[in-house]
């Protein structure tokens, strides 16, 4: 009997939870930063202030916007909707949009009003 030997990771007829967890945790966090960023958003709206508002940019840009375009681009590259040679740009284009959060939640903070 001649068994055929499978790289570890890879499963045949089933879902790996690997995988799984590497589509899922992004988009739960991407979930969560919606959430934080809504949050913030209702805090500008009610009390009107110009740093609640680049706080909720911040938040959203940092955690959704990042999460969403690094997930995303992870399944269309997977499922070759895009070709690999646009692994590169779709990662900077998260980190650019992580730091641009960071930038606006750092305005933020040192804004006087």
């Amino acid at each position: 009997m001649i068994h055929s030997q499978q790289p570890p990771g890879l499963l045949v007829g089933a879902v790996d939870p690997v995988e799984v967890a590497n589509i899922s945790i992004p988009l739960a966090s991407a979930v969560l930063g919606l959430v934080i960023g809504y949050q913030a958003y209702r805090g500008f709206r009610r009390h009107e202030s110009t740093s609640m508002r680049y706080l909720s940019i911040g938040l959203i840009l940092l955690t959704a916007v990042s999460f969403s375009v690094a997930a995303f681009g992870t399944l269309l590259l997977r499922f070759d909707v895009f070709p690999s040679s646009l692994e590169t740009p779709i990662r900077l284009v998260a980190r650019i949009s992580q730091f641009v959060g960071l930038a606006c939640i750092t305005y933020s903070l040192y804004r006087r009003p």
